[in-house]
């Protein structure tokens, strides 16, 4: 959510000067002229670095948003209306949270939609969430479509914590190797070269390069974070192109074991979202459509947009599939001709999605067990060479008294 001051005057012709948080400005606008004044302006405030600060603090995770479907389907399970829910929801929410619950309930009780009133809010309620709550009030079943869609978030949310946890080791160690390695750049190695110029030393050429590094750190510091910016921006860039984020991805999935690793998580994730929104009413087309613009990888995305193009013809959706054998394995479009043929297919693909879950916990351990070692094989030939580098030239100032 973003703040705006606005001037507006009320109904007798006072000014009235303000702040208003909202969406965008159109919101903003809106939400001032439902306090019955007549907008005059509306400009976003710039924030401060304190204000940048709270508003991380304060910022919706997924699990905020897992807790408010599993409290709402509880409720609406329970009988009470959605008026009634939000408004409970609110009194119990805190911070951002809360304003977001205010809003939902002030736009449902003015005659929107509930799905609409989520709409609002696309940073916060996937188009996926959005979707699958619409099914639920066209068919009448808004407790159990929420249900599902909580146990759903709960799933993706324990998924992703236990790859955070799983790569969170190795991380430590290569961050811990870095700040190591720019602290003996910059403050030990120049102390030691004002020591080998006191006895006018020869140095040998570990030595020489060791020195050569910390020189270039000390005093072309800026050239290095400039060049570390200009790059990021440039990849950035490329990025940003059609063609750039293409090539990005594939060269993403074709690096050993964080590739695979990387397919599987996405897999598992757009598999058990189309077994969500399949089991909850939405129509196969609309379903991969969705999912094709929430995944996060484009070759993947133009498979799924080209699947439901095929669909859409007429094709079957696992022949759909086996015509991308880049973005989906084998078995995907194998267990998807099951489904057809039985009329289960979002119990297929929740089989699917749990069969890549287990594969990518699997890669995780395997990707663990492969960086560990060779982030100790670096880190045992860094201090080597700083041993030799350092010991070195004070070995022979020893020998040569």
């Amino acid at each position: 959510m973003k703040r705006f001051n606005y001037k507006a005057k009320d109904k007798s012709g006072k000014l009235i000067v303000g702040e208003v948080e909202a969406a965008d400005e159109n919101e903003a606008a809106r939400l001032i002229r439902g306090k019955g004044f007549y907008v005059i302006s509306v400009v976003g405030k710039i924030d401060s670095p304190f204000s940048l600060i709270r508003r991380l603090k304060d910022r919706i995770t997924s699990a905020d948003v897992a807790t408010f479907t599993r409290q709402l389907s509880t409720m609406i399970n329970a009988g009470l209306p959605i008026t009634e829910a939000l408004l409970i929801l609110r009194s119990q929410s805190k911070g951002a949270m809360q304003k977001i619950v205010a809003q939902i309930l002030a736009d449902v009780e003015a005659g929107e939609s509930f799905s609409n009133s989520l709409g609002k809010h696309p940073k916060i309620f996937s188009k996926t969430y959005m979707a699958l709550v619409k099914s639920g009030e066209v068919g009448g079943v808004m407790d159990a479509v929420l249900s599902r869609l909580a146990d759903n978030l709960e799933k993706q949310g324990e998924f992703g914590s236990k790859i955070k946890g799983a790569l969170i080791y190795p991380v430590i160690i290569v961050v811990g190797m870095v700040l190591v390695s720019i602290i003996m750049m910059v403050f030990v190695i120049p102390k030691l070269l004002s020591l080998y110029a006191d006895f006018n030393a020869t140095l040998p050429l570990p030595t020489l390069i060791l020195i050569g590094i910390s020189s270039f750190f000390i005093h072309y510091w800026f050239v290095v974070l400039a060049v570390l910016g200009i790059g990021y921006y440039v990849f950035k860039m490329y990025k940003a192109t059609i063609n750039g984020r293409r090539k990005i991805d594939e060269l993403a999935f074709k690096i050993p074991i964080f590739g695979d690793l990387r397919r599987q998580m996405i897999l598992t994730e757009l598999t058990r979202t189309l077994a969500l929104m399949v089991g909850a009413g939405v129509p196969i087309l609309e379903a991969l459509n969705i999912t094709s613009e929430v995944v996060d990888n484009s070759i993947i995305s133009s498979a799924l947009k080209d699947a439901s193009k095929q669909v859409e013809r007429g094709f079957p959706i696992a022949f759909s599939f086996s015509r991308h054998p880049e973005a989906f394995p084998f078995i995907l479009s194998q267990m998807v001709a099951v489904g057809e043929e039985t009329g289960k297919m979002d119990e297929v693909l929740t089989k699917v999605s749990h069969i890549f879950e287990v594969d990518s916990d699997e890669k995780v351990k395997g990707l663990t067990a492969a960086i560990e070692p060779l982030v100790m094989i670096v880190l045992g030939l860094g201090v080597g060479f700083l041993v030799i580098a350092v010991i070195l030239p004070i070995y022979n100032l020893t020998s040569s008294m």
